[in-house]
């Protein structure tokens, strides 16, 4: 019996001492997890993840600036290109063409301008010449219309004493006609003499012959007044002539501001037609178009044969240099994070990290910046967190493989500590 107390007493000893240990054992896993759980929670608080992640990129929509026929496309889908690379090439002829007739446009318009630019001077020389003329011959015609007036007095003077002659001669003629008749009765009554008859007969012819070249002067004097006056005339025509030439020839500084004015506009157009046969040339070079950046083709829409309209998008290029990363965080996530705290980015589809910086925080949330906000004074309002997405650079030399694709899922952890 005392063998069997001593057998139950070990065994109870034993038992005590596994069931402390347990409890040991049990306590150090609580402490354990409890450590774990508490580094975890506290490490949580330094960092800032989110899943709602991808990589971004440029994409460049490749269109053409003129229309045309499309007579070759080098390129396919997928392909890479570098920048300059040859995209597509137009039918060129219809714009070699405008480029020769842009050529002759701007030759003739140069000739134009030219023969306006040598009328200036020719117009003001001529202009001078002629004012100077014209008031010469304004001179030379005011000193012939004086000189005819003076004709014209002298005539009407001359014709003045014709007729006075004539009235002279006209009662010397009476006189002596009425003697004769007298003395033709004294003859016939042989009271005189036959010679003194004869004398007065010949004195009756004398007057006659005065008289009527007193009449033929009469008539030459008018003759010559009516020349004279037709002289006056001419001159003062001549005269009026010349006053009508010297207030044209005044308008030539007015005609060479005309002039000048031809030459301006003439060298206006110069300029225009430099312009268009630049248009024509840039035209004839948008024929080929060439990649304006290295990267994929993508969303490629034309086929050789196709027609070209000008806008008309016809691929696109994906850049892979130069992405970045939009993580959409939530609001609350955003109470410690700033600009330039780094990132840590985990991508899908890759077994690595890249490391960068925030670089920009947006100034909307996701929802505010879409196509159709929400509407949330309609009383059926229901508070649902927001993401405001965030920008972030990658760190210089993190995708020198080209590797990170726009569109790529990641995941961000930013820390905010």
């Amino acid at each position: 019996m005392a063998i069997d107390k001593e057998v139950h007493a070990v065994v109870r000893t034993r038992a005590s001492g596994k069931t402390l240990a347990l409890r040991v054992l049990f306590a150090l896993v609580l402490i354990g997890i409890a450590s774990g759980a508490y580094v975890y929670w506290k490490n949580s608080q330094r960092f800032e993840t989110t899943d709602d992640a991808q990589v971004d990129g440029e994409i460049y929509s490749i269109s053409s600036r003129v229309s045309g026929h499309a007579i070759e496309v080098p390129v396919e889908d997928e392909q890479f290109v570098k920048a300059g690379d040859v995209l597509m090439r137009l039918d060129p002829k219809d714009y070699q063409v405008a480029v020769e007739k842009a050529r002759a446009d701007l030759a003739d318009s140069i000739a134009g301008f030219q023969s306006s630019r040598t009328d200036v001077p020719i117009t003001s020389v001529t202009t001078i010449s002629t004012l100077a003329g014209a008031r010469s011959a304004r001179a030379d015609a005011s000193a012939a219309l004086s000189g005819a007036e003076q004709q014209l007095g002298g005539a009407r003077a001359r014709l003045a004493t014709a007729q006075a002659n004539v009235r002279v001669a006209e009662a010397n003629y009476s006189k002596a006609a009425a003697d004769l008749k007298r003395y033709q009765m004294l003859v016939d009554k042989d009271e005189i003499s036959k010679q003194v008859y004869d004398q007065a007969s010949a004195e009756a012819d004398a007057a006659r012959a005065t008289l009527d070249a007193q009449k033929a002067q009469v008539i030459e004097a008018q003759q010559n007044i009516s020349a004279a006056e037709k002289a006056v005339e001419q001159a003062r025509a001549r005269v009026e002539q010349s006053d009508a030439t010297v207030q044209s020839a005044m308008t030539g500084p007015q005609q060479v501001k005309v002039t000048e004015a031809k030459a301006q506009a003439a060298a206006a157009k110069v300029e225009q037609q430099k312009a268009a046969l630049a248009q024509a040339e840039l035209n004839l070079e948008y024929t080929t178009l060439v990649a304006p950046v290295s990267g994929v083709i993508a969303r490629k829409t034309l086929e050789v044969g196709n027609n070209v309209s000008p806008g008309q998008q016809l691929m696109a290029i994906i850049p892979l240099e130069g992405v970045w990363i939009t993580a959409n965080f939530k609001e609350t996530q955003l109470r410690n994070m700033k600009v330039g705290q780094p990132v840590t980015i985990t991508v899908d589809a890759y077994d690595r990290q890249y490391t960068g910086k925030i670089l920009r925080i947006a100034g909307a949330s996701g929802a505010r910046m879409s196509l159709l906000p929400p509407e949330n004074a309609t009383g059926n309002y229901v508070k649902v967190v927001q993401r405001i997405p965030v920008r972030i650079a990658l760190d210089p030399g993190q995708n020198q493989d080209h590797l990170l694709r726009p569109g790529m899922s990641v995941e961000p952890s930013v820390r905010v500590e």
